[in-house]
C-alpha cells in the first residue's frame, strides 16, 4: 500500500483533510499547498511552532515600512484591533475558502484608503476580486459600527481616521509575520481566532461588544 498523494512511500500519518492515510513527506511538503488543512490537525499546529522558530522576518518586504506602530497604540486601541481581528474571523467563518493571503490584500487595500483619507486626499479603490471585495467591505462596516457604539457608549476619546489606519497597518504588518505564505495558510487568521472564545463566533459581528 502506498500514499494515495505521491504513490510512492508508505503512509504513516492520518491526514483529517483527506480523510486518508499518507506520507510525512507529503505531509509536510503538500501541507496548507494543495491540502487545504484542519486548524484541528495535530501535524499542522507542530509544523507552524517549528515555522515560527526558524522564521526570518524580510523587513523589506512588511507592508508600509514607513509606518512604525508602537506597543502603546495597541494596548491604546485594543477594542477597535479586536473589532477588526473579528471582522476577518467572521469572513473566513462564512467562506471556508478564505486565506490569509486574501485577509491581507483585505486590510492592505482599506489601511491605503484610510493613509489617502489621512493624507488629506479622499482616494478609495476597493479590490476588484470578489473575496477581497467582500472582505474589504466586510471591515468597512465593522469600522462604522465600532464608531457608533463608541459614541453611543460615551467611550472617552473620538476614533479618529488615523487611528483606524494605523490599526489596519498594524494588523497587515502583524500578518506578514504571522502568515506563512502557503497558498492555502490559514496561521495568522488562526492566531485571530484563538484571540477569541470559540462561542463569540456564534454572534453577528456587530455584537461585538465594547469593553
Amino acid at each position: 500500500m502506498a500514499c494515495p498523494i505521491c504513490e510512492k512511500r508508505p503512509p504513516k500519518r492520518s491526514c483529517p483533510a483527506k480523510a486518508e492515510i499518507i506520507c510525512a513527506v507529503c505531509c509536510g511538503t503538500e501541507r496548507e499547498v494543495t491540502i487545504d488543512c484542519p486548524a484541528d490537525c495535530r501535524y499542522l499546529a507542530g509544523s507552524r511552532e517549528h515555522d515560527l522558530e526558524r522564521q526570518e522576518v524580510d523587513k523589506s518586504k512588511i507592508p508600509f515600512p514607513d509606518s512604525r506602530i508602537p506597543a502603546s497604540f495597541v494596548a491604546e486601541h485594543h477594542n477597535l484591533l479586536l473589532a477588526l481581528s473579528y471582522s476577518l474571523c467572521a469572513s473566513a467563518r462564512d467562506n471556508r475558502m478564505v486565506v490569509d493571503s486574501d485577509v491581507l490584500a483585505s486590510l492592505q487595500s482599506l489601511a491605503e484608503s484610510y493613509k489617502t483619507l489621512t493624507g488629506g486626499i479622499y482616494y478609495e479603490k476597493p479590490p476588484e476580486f470578489r473575496t477581497h471585495r467582500e472582505i474589504y467591505d466586510a471591515l468597512k462596516l465593522a469600522i462604522e459600527e465600532f464608531q457608533k457604539r463608541a459614541a453611543q457608549q460615551a467611550v472617552v476619546g473620538a476614533v479618529r481616521d488615523s487611528d483606524i489606519r494605523d490599526a489596519l497597518i498594524f494588523l497587515t504588518q502583524l500578518g506578514t509575520t504571522r502568515s506563512n505564505g502557503r497558498p492555502k495558510g490559514r496561521a495568522y487568521l488562526d492566531f485571530l481566532r484563538a484571540q477569541f472564545k470559540p462561542e463569540e463566533f456564534s454572534k453577528p459581528t456587530q455584537n461585538i461588544v465594547l469593553l
